[in-house]
């Protein structure tokens, strides 16, 4: 078993040995598995150990969900008609009988094309573009249409919304329909082709999801994304890839990898052919699903892809061949990296150290990467350059392994308890994870930076060293509030995988995370703040908890080597005070306030005339991706919640200073 926050064990997944027995010639999920699939979600999950009729409920919710996500398309007859299929939807799935998934398919399958023929018939001749339309776009705050007519209505805004997408990239207006009418073709074509694998596995993601947020179901393509996150490798050509338009585009190129090396390739190329080594037939890939395109152009390191490559030059455009060797692929833009800025603090010039911190990542595989080891390393960085003081940005960290969340916690003090994680059998109380090394990498001032989707393993760290007044904690109100803990069980004959709730887990104060988040020492305004982002605001979330403190003593130094002083209440009143001056002064997070207020006068409505003057943003948000490794860090250094780290760590630095030099008078 693997955690997502994730720690290696051994467990023994008898529930699919039968299934192991009948897959052995077959690639593709049968109805007859999704039973042992589900008992295998229920034998592990914290909450749910049995089927239920709530259970049934939220998967029906859930699955509606994943036919129709933005209720573009379902009538509200529609819906009444799969729930009414899907009544004693467990029954039949434990009886082998999918009939009610393969029925829902076809009655979006046939709404899909309903809409695409009155989208494409809106945008014939007499087609005029309206921008004063506004609608209500976000799901949740509309109901499914109860006629056709209701339903059309919509989509007449909806389809001028999609053509205001193309005309803010500069598009003319013939451009734009033309591309917004081959896209609901793609929709069609999509939705028509889908395979019964697919709809499988959509069905065991909403079983998954209606037990809670976090847990769900990985097919295979999934699996294979989720361990090249954690591991930070792959073997490939080395190039971030999109669709756009039908066509699969080339994004950004990996430093290192064998299509920035080969000089040949560059940002916004068009890969419509992919052949197989020397020889193999060039097999073209427009309107082809990503995925499948992904999947062949990776494979086996040494192995060699054939590319036939579009590309715009001025108003002609070029088309090419390129033939390159798969690597190993190092994605270090989501690796811990550190950068040093010199500060002026009491008069003195001082080197303050900032760690970005993207994710926390681990290869389980022998001698693999592990983000604790990289910031083992970082951090000694900081120590042979001198450093200050520290900030660790986990800002835009969403989580990852548990083993490296308690590593790097304990990098912070001696050693100790760093977290609880409980059983879904109360009898058995939690599981302790303590820091076991005695030394303390760094016991000079920290600061860490975080955000309302700093989430999961972030916020073991965050609140364990929050907990122990070890760090200062500065960012938005609170973080996430993810406080469980999910394991990954692969599933016998390359069919994917399980991503199961476990359990969930305390911090050294006592608290869960969960829902309550950690809460910022030195509060920030933030772009997420306004919207509806953290662990309450998602379907089915478990509720939060709270257990006795299990602080350990062992953590602090107060003398020699390694010591470390305590945050104090009133260290943690001068620093937000200080800051909350900085802030109201600063042009930067003043445009931040501004989009907020803009956002919440304007609610849940777009309006189209403001889409077409996002154009700006969307070229800023193009230029970024194609940026070289030295602008991208100008740009890090200067965004404005950095800059105000930087500043509560000098605080801290002026208040430790100050408590040193009054200790040793």
């Amino acid at each position: 078993m693997r955690f997502f926050i994730s720690c290696c064990v051994s467990v023994g997944l008898f529930f699919f040995s039968a299934m192991a027995m009948a897959a052995s010639n077959e690639n593709d999920l049968q109805c007859r598995y999704l039973n042992t699939i589900e008992t295998g979600f229920l034998s592990q999950h914290v909450k749910y150990s049995e089927k239920t009729d709530e259970l049934q409920k939220h998967v029906i919710e859930q699955y509606i969900k994943k036919l129709d996500p933005t209720k573009v398309y379902l009538l509200k007859s529609d819906v009444e008609k799969i729930q009414s299929e899907m009544a004693h939807l467990f029954d039949k799935i434990k009886n082998k009988d999918c009939a009610p998934l393969i029925e829902a398919q076809k009655i979006l399958v046939e709404r899909t094309k309903e809409r695409a023929e009155f989208a494409k018939k809106m945008l014939g001749k007499d087609y005029k573009f309206d921008s004063t339309v506004e609608l209500v776009f976000d799901p949740d705050k509309k109901a499914f249409p109860s006629t056709k007519e209701e339903a059309n209505e919509f989509l007449r805004k909806y389809v001028h919304f999609q053509v205001s997408n193309y005309l803010a990239t500069d598009l003319k207006l013939p451009e734009a329909k033309t591309n917004v009418a081959k896209n609901w073709d793609r929709n069609v074509k999509r939705t028509v082709e889908t395979k019964t694998d697919d709809i499988f596995s959509n069905y065991l993601d909403a079983f998954a999801r209606a037990l809670d947020p976090h847990s769900s179901f990985f097919s295979r393509d999934v699996l294979e994304d989720f361990e090249i996150q954690m591991s930070l490798s792959l073997e490939g050509i080395g190039a971030t890839l999109s669709q756009q338009d039908g066509f699969t585009v080339i994004e950004a190129l990996v430093a290192g990898g064998s299509a920035a090396r080969s000089g040949q390739l560059s940002p916004q190329d068009k890969i419509i052919a992919v052949g197989q080594g020397e020889k193999g037939a060039l097999e073209n890939v427009v309107e082809m699903d990503l995925r499948d395109v992904v999947r062949k152009i990776r494979g086996e390191k040494g192995t060699k892809v054939r590319l036939t490559v579009l590309r715009k030059q001025g108003e002609s455009k070029k088309r090419f061949d390129v033939t390159l060797v798969r690597d190993k692929i190092k994605l270090e833009d989501e690796a811990a990296s550190i950068l040093y800025i010199d500060k002026e603090i009491g008069g003195v010039k001082k080197k303050i150290g900032i760690i970005n911190f993207p994710s926390f990542y681990a290869d389980s595989r022998r001698g693999g990467r592990s983000s604790a080891a990289d910031m083992k390393k970082l951090i000694a960085d900081a120590r042979a350059h001198k450093a200050t003081g520290l900030v660790l940005d986990l800002a835009n960290n969403g989580g990852g392994s548990l083993e490296d969340a308690v590593k790097i916690a304990g990098l912070f003090f001696q050693t100790g308890n760093v977290v609880k994680q409980s059983s879904r059998d109360e009898g058995k109380g939690e599981s302790t994870y303590r820091d076991t090394d005695s030394q303390v990498d760094w016991s000079g001032p920290l600061v860490l930076l975080t955000s309302r989707i700093s989430a999961s393993a972030s916020e073991i760290v965050a609140g364990t060293l929050q907990d122990y007044k070890r760090a200062v904690v500065v960012g938005n109100d609170h973080t996430f509030g993810k406080g469980s803990v999910q394991s990954v069980l692969p599933i016998p004959q390359n069919l994917g995988a399980l991503k199961v709730t476990v359990g969930m887990f305390f911090t050294p104060g006592g608290y869960s995370t969960q829902h309550r988040g950690v809460k910022s020492d030195v509060q920030l305004p933030g772009p997420y703040v306004t919207d509806d982002i953290g662990e309450k605001y998602l379907d089915y979330s478990l509720p939060e908890k709270k257990i006795p403190a299990f602080l350990s003593t062992e953590a602090y130094v107060k003398e020699g080597p390694g010591a470390w002083l305590q945050i104090t209440p009133e260290w943690i009143k001068t620093l937000s005070e200080k800051s909350t001056e900085r802030v109201a002064k600063d042009p930067e997070f003043k445009k931040i306030e501004d989009e907020i207020a803009k956002a919440k006068a304007k609610g849940k409505t777009i309006k189209l005339a403001e889409v077409l003057k996002d154009k700006e943003k969307k070229e800023k948000a193009k230029a970024a991706k194609v940026a070289s490794k030295a602008q991208k860090e100008k740009e890090y250094l200067k965004r404005a919640d950095v800059v105000e780290a930087t500043n509560v760590l000098a605080d801290l630095i002026s208040l430790e200073s100050s408590k040193s030099v009054a200790n040793k008078n």
